[in-house]
């Protein structure tokens, strides 16, 4: 994969949480920028404020809609369950690229512009967790 060095991109970064999720989850960064073929990694940061677990799963989106299929995710933390304890705080990285083949695309010729943006949901609404080392 050959980075295309002429063509800059900035990534900015969104987090929303459902009603369902009483955590606070943010980026720890605002924007990056990236050419298309370099790898880059990036944090969010999740904090369950409560006094009980919660276990949360995350879906993404890219906007614009058309860029999505040139981001290519290498490491995500989402559609996969976890678990914060009481009071818990963890970072939460992805490891991404955006595809060389974005640079060849007429359509994304004038896009120098993409938001990554997750939504975190309650995986187990309503189910009681056990405290971690109680029976």
């Amino acid at each position: 994969m050959e980075p295309v060095r002429d063509r800059r991109i900035r990534v900015t970064f969104n987090a929303d949480t459902h009603a369902s999720i009483q955590w606070n989850f943010k980026p720890q960064q605002s924007e990056i920028y990236v050419v298309p073929g370099e790898t880059a990694l990036a944090f969010y940061k999740a904090k369950n404020p409560t006094d009980k677990p919660i276990i949360g799963i995350s879906t993404y989106n890219v906007v614009p809609f058309e860029a999505g299929q040139y981001f290519n995710k290498i490491q995500c933390f989402c559609f996969e369950e976890q678990r914060l304890n009481p009071q818990e705080e963890v970072d939460m990285p992805v490891f991404f690229y955006i595809d060389p083949e974005f640079a060849e695309d007429p359509k994304m010729a004038k896009v120098d512009l993409i938001t990554l943006s997750y939504t975190f949901f309650e995986a187990k609404e309503g189910q009681k967790l056990p405290l971690p080392g109680y029976q």
